[in-house]
């Protein structure tokens, strides 16, 4: 039987993240498809996707202007030629659910969430909300809304990422989800400690508004155990401003240095509200850290209070420092068992990703084939 062509479309290629570890294990397992995208920077990908032919826009505004030309990506995906493929795997937190295929052609599109700053999630930057911008974004989002819940009409499934993600499909789309979890590298090498003399906690991830490094920060105040911070992003610079003598900055660090940073902490904190699913926590609990959460979105899918972690539930700076002495005492009475905290997340293993998402596609292209026969 003649082998059905099949084509990724990406939002971004422009760091490595959860979404391009998901575009990663995709390719993995069609090694022949091609990448469409709106924006690609080699350097900060894996060669699994430099590898691939890439197809993207050459648009100088783009690059020099991405932030602020967004209400213009639509037409990025729209215009994209793919006509020659029967498989068409989008891979969305916004734009490349929106391409335009063929009756004939099988369209799958793996949601990591409706795009968080058209339905009021907190978002990467509080640019958006200042006076100058707003009177133009609140205009802009009503119209990009409307195009967003058609777009999303336009595939033939959706997959989300959680169960989370689903229940804002069907509130936002009108539609229902399978849900296949993220890849996760959950089986991992740990490495003796290293020269680090005090105990740290870790923070990792994109420096963005929304993952609220600065409340972590903020409580840190009153801590004396040192807070290690693990990303780059664009609130860098004001971070490390109001961080204390207790805070450690390292920057973008290797997967080597990811893993050993994680092996030697005490536990991670991750402060985001409403997280879509949650890489970081599952990484620190492959390595039997236990995590503390904000109480809401993916991290209720991963995080077992008392089992793999605890949670806090306000933004409030107190309240978070108080759960941190807590976390820091509990762990400290081994109230966590490294063990069980890897066995909680077995279940995200990058091969069982790789194997439910091939069997949903092909699954989905013999029912699409037989009903276009």
């Amino acid at each position: 039987m003649k082998q059905p062509k099949i084509a990724f479309v990406h939002d971004y290629l422009v760091n490595y993240g959860g979404a391009e570890k998901v575009l990663e294990a995709l390719l993995e397992l069609y090694p022949g498809g091609p990448v469409y995208t709106s924006m690609y920077d080699p350097a900060k990908l894996s060669d699994t996707i430099t590898g691939r032919k890439i197809i993207c826009p050459q648009t100088a505004l783009f690059k020099k202007f991405p932030k602020y030309l967004t209400f213009l990506m639509p037409m990025v995906f729209e215009d994209f030629d793919l006509r020659e493929y029967d498989i068409v795997v989008s891979d969305s937190s916004a734009w490349s659910k929106g391409v335009l295929t063929k009756p004939e052609q099988l369209h799958i599109s793996y949601i990591h969430t409706p795009p968080r700053f058209l339905y009021k999630y907190s978002v990467e930057s509080a640019k958006r909300s200042a006076w100058y911008f707003k009177p133009f974004v609140t205009v802009l989002d009503s119209l990009l809304r409307v195009w967003d819940q058609s777009a999303a009409q336009r595939p033939n499934y959706l997959i989300a990422n959680s169960e989370e993600v689903r229940s804002r499909i069907k509130k936002f789309y009108g539609r229902d989800a399978q849900v296949i979890y993220p890849p996760v590298e959950v089986v991992v090498e740990t490495s003796p400690a290293g020269g680090n003399k005090k105990p740290y906690f870790l923070a990792m991830g994109r420096l963005a508004a929304y993952k609220n490094f600065n409340l972590v920060i903020e409580a840190f105040r009153n801590i004396p155990v040192e807070l290690w911070i693990a990303g780059t992003g664009r609130e860098e610079e004001g971070l490390k401003g109001m961080a204390g003598s207790n805070v450690k900055f390292l920057g973008k660090i290797s997967d080597i240095e990811k893993h050993s940073v994680i092996e030697n902490c005490l536990g991670v904190i991750n402060a985001v509200k409403d997280e879509d699913f949650g890489i970081v926590p599952v990484e620190a609990m492959a390595h039997g850290k236990p995590v503390l959460a904000h109480k809401s979105g993916g991290h209720l899918e991963t995080v077992i209070e008392g089992v793999n972690g605890m949670f806090f539930e306000d933004g409030d700076v107190k309240e978070l420092e108080l759960k941190i002495k807590e976390f820091e005492q509990a762990i400290l009475d081994n109230k966590f068992n490294p063990k069980i905290i890897k066995e909680s997340v077995v279940k995200f293993s990058k091969q069982r990703f790789q194997n439910e998402i091939k069997a949903f596609i092909e699954e989905k292209w013999a029912e699409h084939q037989k009903y276009n026969a």
